[in-house]
């Protein structure tokens, strides 16, 4: 083969698109941390599926019109960090193709080569030993060796190999990924990206395992789930589920499990029968939640219906004429936030939008620009609240340039957003606020503590499976069998003798904890610090910790 047309190349994008969703569980599971939610291969699945569905139907035999259209669907779908560096890598791969018809062996080199240009770019500290230095690596390999008279089939041969290669050197580049044993996430996903790209190449376009292929043909894509009528509003969606029944699906925690459906929709019934799972949720995300109810088994029945279909044809046309005679805002605040009592707090200290999301399941792209653009306001401040976030959330600022001023505050915890958020001053200007907000965010001490999911050795400390961790930033520091022995060890590592505020967010596992015991020994302990503990009903993470 000597060229690719659009059609090729669409097959090609569904191939890759396909190949990581039939393996994203396995992906997960190379998590460096041994926390619950290690979610790079469900963020990678995330966009890469937004991806695919924009280009599904698209019969184009313009390869430029292809590729700028996956890369699109790409940027509005992009999860967390490993989302968005692939959504540059198509972003650059496209770029390269403007003005092409075709894509000739060279000009496929060309493509990689410019992918791994802005990917980079995109990444403020780029860290080697990850998805960066697979795309360099492999695709300056292709470039070297490309010849013109060379076969497509023999490029992508050179790049796959090559791809597979550079993830093996990760742990060599990556001293953690040496520590606890495995090759990097992020360049997995995109080395089964390849793959499934090259497959196309060669006549065979991976489809989705037969078990999973129950595609979401709802909008993956939405904001806080928190809906006023449950039912008028949003999918009434109902499935029953098989545990497991491999080793690439995670153990099932019906707590955790619960607390999840509780950040992402309402009317939850939840039954477990041995390894029977049985769901019924009011949501307005059904592809979020079937994505993340997979890690756990696979469906045996699946009904999805749309409450709020008939009610928006109803009243679309009053509600566009409310919007519109709303006079805008200079200022508005729009956070990320997992759980009623956070979301509560937030909107308490003047946040306008929620973004459901967080540890366990990160807003796309799209979700930060819809809840920046409900707020109606000139000059928007917004708060990721979590370090895989932050790049989806410079994305959509990106995204609405030239619409709507957005500061992005870098917050990478909830304590840092609570902070940040709690000293905006409307009558100071945008730049003023950002400092302010900066200064607060910094202040910030965070920790956490979740239970391990697997047994290991970090930093000295001995982990072992279902024990709970301490984690001190992004130390682990701690681990017990009892979550109060951690929680006391946790704040002994944090605070200081400048310390004046230890702030505690409670866990839904454990929001009926005794909350004057534990200020009382707070007390005995630190007297110089106030104590502030808050039901926060985040799922994954028993406490969330903030001294300042």
């Amino acid at each position: 083969m000597r060229s690719i047309n659009g059609k090729l190349l669409k097959d090609m994008f569904v191939s890759g698109a396909n190949n990581l969703y039939n393996h994203y569980p396995e992906i997960d599971a190379l998590n460096v941390f041994p926390v619950p939610d290690g979610d790079t291969g469900m963020n990678m699945n995330l966009t890469l599926t937004s991806g695919a569905k924009e280009v599904m139907n698209r019969g184009d035999e313009d390869v430029h019109a292809i590729a700028v259209t996956f890369s699109k669907g790409l940027l509005m779908g992009a999860r967390g960090n490993s989302g968005v560096i692939t959504s540059q890598i198509f972003r650059g791969f496209a770029q390269s193709l403007q003005g092409k018809k075709v894509i000739k062996v060279l000009d496929l080199a060309d493509a990689f080569t410019n992918a791994s240009n802005v990917a980079y770019q995109a990444v403020v500290r780029p860290v080697e030993g990850t998805i960066l230095t697979v795309i360099r690596e492999s695709s300056t390999a292709l470039s070297e060796k490309v010849k013109e008279d060379m076969s497509i089939e023999k490029a992508m041969d050179i790049l796959y190999s090559e791809a597979k290669a550079s993830l093996k050197r990760t742990p060599d580049l990556l001293p953690v990924l040496k520590e606890v044993g495995v090759v990097d996430s992020g360049g997995t996903g995109l080395v089964t990206i390849i793959e499934g790209m090259r497959s196309a190449i060669k006549g065979v376009i991976i489809e989705k395992t037969a078990a999973t292929s129950t595609e979401e043909k709802e909008v993956i894509f939405g904001a806080a789930a928190n809906m006023e009528n449950e039912d008028e509003f949003g999918y009434c969606t109902e499935f029953i589920m098989r545990l497991g029944p491999d080793a690439t699906k995670k153990v099932f925690n019906e707590n955790r499990f619960r607390s999840v459906l509780e950040s992402r929709g309402n009317s939850i019934v939840l039954v477990t029968d041995e390894d029977i799972v049985k769901v019924h949720i009011h949501t307005l995300t059904p592809g979020v939640v079937l994505n993340y109810a997979q890690n756990y088994g696979e469906f045996l029945t699946l009904k999805i219906e749309n409450m709020t279909e008939q009610h928006t044809k109803l009243h679309a046309g009053a509600n566009e004429a409310e919007t519109n005679q709303e006079p805008q805002k200079d200022y508005a605040m729009v956070s990320i936030s997992s759980g009623s009592g956070l979301d509560e707090l937030f909107t308490n200290i003047g946040v306008d939008q929620i973004v459901s999301g967080g540890q366990t399941m990160n807003p796309s792209t799209e979700d930060i620009v819809s809840a920046i653009r409900k707020c109606n306001a000139k000059d928007v401040f917004v708060f990721p609240n979590n370090g895989n976030i932050i790049m989806a959330a410079m994305q959509a600022s990106d995204v609405l340039e030239g619409e709507i001023k957005v500061h992005v505050i870098p917050t990478k915890t909830i304590p840092q957003g609570i902070s940040a958020a709690s000293v905006f001053n409307p009558d100071a200007d945008p730049e003023e606020n950002e400092r302010e907000m900066n200064d607060a965010r910094s202040n910030v001490l965070s920790g956490a503590i979740t239970y391990a999911i697997k047994d290991t050795s970090m930093n000295g400390v001995e982990v072992k499976k279902d024990y709970f961790m301490g984690i001190n930033g992004k130390k682990i520091v701690c681990c017990n069998k009892e979550k109060m022995d951690t929680l006391y060890e946790l704040i002994a590592s944090m605070v200081t003798e400048d310390s004046y505020l230890i702030s505690i967010y409670l866990g839904d596992d454990v929001k009926n904890i005794d909350q004057e015991a534990i200020t009382s020994k707070l007390n005995e302990l630190y007297p110089n610090c106030d104590v502030d503990i808050v039901v926060g009903n985040q799922p994954v993470y028993s406490f969330l910790l903030g001294v300042e």
